[in-house]
């Protein structure tokens, strides 16, 4: 049994740190897999550095970068005599650095999240779309005390769950909201994550006059809660690599309101699973928005639509089959 050992050298608790979080498990089931590093939940499985160097210098290891510097801690690993493989994920569709491009050409495999994604990084790559883990992220019982639960006022909530800065969207979420929500007193709006320097005064400043109507909750550790309660979900993103909160959301029952990027129309069904609107577009946003606050229930139901599909297509399982089929593709070359 090869061994796989995913990297996370990252002390913030982010989309990634998700990702290694939900398939490190999955992959178990099949393989040993450990982790290393920081930032990661304790119950997983772990390996030391003493261990892995001993190991690495008498049997093949895959080692799955997920950053820079996870990849260039492989490439040690490598120069030092260990039989390691080296799998590096972009996850992201910004153009790579001249840096980050001569690293991916040191790795044995590359994986792209999406077609557009390998397309940028202009190397040959595998596609593997990210799964979740869809016993974390499920429908509640009922999501109207799931949204109760949270203390944040109203009988319904609507919000945007991410890194809070002008290119993720949340601008155009409060904007398009501003003339809805004295219409609409039960709908409550909260932004979910993290939020510091310009960008804390920036959004501030945007929610000027309606802080009671537009909270701010925070980065979350545990977000699982927040998609439950939610029963719509807005990511207003104009540009993203790869982004798990659709899939999350979507898994979790929520009515996801997107903006177009490329890889969504593989994934939202627009009216049936979720809902599109072209990035910056707050016009189409608000009257997307007015319809289904409007029409609660219409959103709950476009929310069930999406959580069976999700449960159909987007388990994590399905991403753990095609990366250990990579891992032992590796290892037999």
């Amino acid at each position: 049994m090869t061994l796989i050992v995913h990297p996370h050298f990252h002390k913030r608790y982010t989309g990634v740190t998700r990702h290694v979080e939900s398939v490190v498990p999955a992959l178990a089931k099949g393989e040993e897999t450990r982790v290393i590093g920081s930032g990661l939940t304790a119950d997983l499985p772990r390996i030391t550095w003493a261990e892995l160097i001993r190991r690495s210098h008498r049997e093949p290891i895959v080692w799955h970068a997920h950053r820079n510097n996870e990849l260039l801690a492989g490439m040690l690993l490598k120069v030092l005599g260990g039989r390691v493989r080296l799998v590096f994920t972009r996850h992201t569709s910004v153009a790579p650095t001249r840096f980050t491009r001569w690293l991916a050409r040191g790795a044995d495999a590359l994986v792209s999240l999406t077609r557009q994604i390998s397309d940028v990084i202009a190397l040959p790559s595998t596609v593997i779309a990210h799964g979740i883990d869809l016993t974390r992220f499920r429908p509640p019982e009922d999501r109207d005390a799931a949204w109760e639960r949270l203390g944040q006022g109203g009988r319904y909530g609507i919000g945007v769950i991410g890194r809070i800065r002008k290119e993720k969207g949340q601008g155009d979420f409060i904007e398009a909201l501003r003339p809805l929500l004295p219409e609409r007193p039960e709908w409550q709006a909260v932004l979910v994550g993290l939020a510091k320097g310009p960008d804390q005064a920036w959004v501030n400043g945007l929610r000027q006059g309606i802080e009671d109507r537009v909270k701010l909750a925070g980065e979350q550790s545990v977000i699982e809660p927040w998609y439950q309660g939610l029963s719509i979900l807005v990511h207003p993103s104009y540009a993203e690599g790869y982004s798990l909160v659709h899939v999350e959301a979507m898994a979790s029952g929520c009515c996801v309101v997107a903006s177009k990027l490329p890889y969504l129309d593989t994934l939202i069904e627009h009216g049936r699973t979720g809902f599109f609107f072209e990035p910056g577009d707050v016009k189409g946003l608000r009257e997307l928005l007015e319809q289904l606050t409007r029409e609660p229930e219409r959103a709950r139901q476009v929310g069930r639509n999406a959580a069976e599909e999700a449960r159909r297509r987007c388990g994590v399982e399905h991403e753990a089959r095609a990366l250990s089929d990579l891992y032992q593709s590796l290892v037999k070359r």
